[in-house]
C-alpha cells in the first residue's frame, strides 16, 4: 500500500509518521496518535467539532489531509495545557458552563485560543465571530462567549490559580443568570 511520510511540530514536539494518503489530519491524530480530543461530529467542516491550529489558525481538521501537515505546527487542545495545570481558557470553560456533552468543546476552545493569541481583548462581538463556525446543541452560545469574555478579561482576578480546583474570586458579570 502506498504510504505517505510526513515531518511536522505536534503541540510542540516534532513527529514523523506515515500513514496513506488520502487519510485526513483529524483520523491521522484520533486513530494512530491518540489524540482524541478534537472530535468528528459531521465529517463535513460544518460543525467545528474538530477544529484544532495550523500555524496558529483555526482548521477543521476533518477537511484536511494529513499530508498538509508536513512541516507546519499543529496544535490540539491536548497541547494547550502546560504541566498539567489547564489554561484559564479552559478553566473559565468549566467555570461558566462552556461545556455539557463535550462533543464541540474542545473545537470551541481551539476556535476562541486562536482569537485571543490574535486579540487578547476581543469585544464580544469578535468573539462571537471567532466561534461562528462551531456548534452546539447543548449549551446555546451564551455560556461559551462568556467563558471567553472571562478569560481575556480575567487579569489574574478570575481563577484563584494555587486553588485544586476553579475558584470565582471576582464576579465578571453582574447582570442575568449565569
Amino acid at each position: 500500500m502506498n504510504q505517505t511520510t510526513i515531518t511536522f511540530n505536534l503541540n510542540g514536539r516534532e513527529v514523523t509518521h506515515s500513514f496513506a494518503p488520502y487519510r485526513t489530519l483529524l483520523e491521522v491524530l484520533r486513530d494512530d496518535l491518540g489524540l482524541t480530543g478534537s472530535k468528528e461530529g459531521c465529517g463535513t467542516g460544518d460543525c467545528g467539532a474538530c477544529t484544532l491550529l495550523i500555524d496558529g489558525k483555526p482548521v477543521t481538521s476533518c477537511l484536511v489531509l494529513a499530508g498538509e501537515a508536513d512541516g507546519r505546527e499543529v496544535t490540539t487542545v491536548e497541547g494547550l495545557a502546560t504541566d498539567g495545570k489547564l489554561t484559564p481558557l479552559q478553566v473559565a470553560f468549566m467555570r461558566y458552563g462552556g461545556l455539557q456533552c463535550g462533543i464541540c468543546t474542545s473545537g470551541f476552545i481551539m476556535a476562541a485560543h486562536a482569537l485571543l493569541q490574535d486579540n487578547p481583548t476581543p469585544s464580544e462581538a469578535d468573539v462571537r465571530y471567532a466561534i461562528g463556525g462551531n456548534l452546539c446543541r447543548c449549551t446555546g452560545y451564551d455560556k461559551i462567549v462568556r467563558a471567553v469574555m472571562a478569560a481575556a478579561y480575567d487579569e489574574g482576578e478570575l481563577v484563584d490559580e494555587t486553588a485544586s480546583q476553579p475558584v470565582m474570586t471576582k464576579p465578571l458579570f453582574t447582570e442575568g443568570p449565569m
